[in-house]
């Protein structure tokens, strides 16, 4: 197994957490502007194909399924070592965040523990070609989805974007609302903030090795439900893995801030109660809905 083949693998069996998704390398500058629609619904993956291929020469695949608009993107050696690691402060240990909507309870498993402040190093960054092709697709995703019809609402709900290293077995997808892409493409949200509400999952698997198609990608339609919860882990992750309160933080009133914050920037209403479980405590907190909801709207 290659040196590169090893770290992959190690960044993925840890969970990897890197501070800058691939969108957020996103660069948003230039502008669009269309006057008449050019992609119907069903011809976007198509467009998004064929536009990577003629005008940026890589090779990409494209599925709808259902309200979910999946790209895959094969590329090589997507993940590095960098030159410079970039300073973290540790304050935090999380050692399981689980978050799940069941039966019109939405719970939120976690243990967190403060731990003695020390500085680490990141120690994975993207690779800059892979970076650029990456910044090349989101350009190609967004002139398809602003020159294509109008959509009714929820036909287009997210974006899945799986980029794969094909040589070493190593991917990492992206899942993001396709409302909050127009807003970050637009200006509306910062890039921290969007970083906040994009689902970063990593995963090494033999199948990825020479997989230029997609073929291992179970292409579903991911629920909105399953969106919020996944927000609401990635956002607990980043609370107390960035860090971004101090060690003397109230977790519990953190975590409660998450989740009612998470819940009102998309309006999220099918619940009935709120179930915390701080396990390094053993202690949970019930709240119905209004209760959960009653946290001001602010990061």
């Amino acid at each position: 197994m290659t040196k590169s083949k090893r770290f992959s693998r190690n960044l993925a069996k840890r969970g990897l957490l890197l501070k800058t998704s691939l969108l957020a390398l996103f660069f948003l500058s230039g502008c669009f502007s269309y006057t008449q629609p050019t992609y119907l619904k069903e011809n976007i993956p198509a467009g998004i194909e064929e536009i990577c291929r003629s005008e940026y020469k890589f090779h990409v695949k494209s599925k709808l399924s259902g309200a979910t608009l999946w790209i895959y993107v094969p590329l090589e050696d997507i993940v590095v070592k960098p030159d410079k690691p970039e300073k973290v402060t540790e304050r935090f240990l999380v050692e399981k965040n689980l978050s799940h909507l069941q039966d019109g309870i939405l719970k939120a498993d976690y243990l967190v523990r403060a731990v003695p402040e020390k500085i680490k190093y990141q120690q994975a960054g993207y690779d800059p070609q892979a970076a650029e092709k990456i910044n090349q697709l989101y350009r190609v995703l967004m002139r398809v989805l602003t020159s294509m019809e109008k959509l009714r609402a929820q036909e287009l709900q997210l974006v899945c974007v799986v980029t794969a290293d094909i040589n070493n077995g190593f991917q990492i997808t992206e899942t993001f609302s396709y409302e909050d892409f127009k807003k970050y493409f637009h200006g509306f949200i910062s890039q921290g903030e969007f970083q906040h509400r994009l689902l970063q999952e990593t995963q090494v698997a033999p199948e990825i090795i020479g997989d230029r198609e997609g073929l291992h990608i179970n292409y579903r339609d991911v629920s909105f439900s399953e969106f919020i919860t996944g927000q609401i882990q990635n956002r607990i992750n980043l609370k107390f893995q960035k860090p971004e309160v101090e060690k003397d933080a109230d977790i519990d009133k953190e975590v409660l801030k998450i989740i009612a914050y998470t819940l009102k920037i998309y309006n999220f209403r099918d619940f009935q109660e709120v179930e915390l479980n701080n396990l390094a405590k053993k202690k949970r907190i019930i709240l119905n809905r209004a209760a959960a909801l009653e946290e001001p709207l602010e990061r």
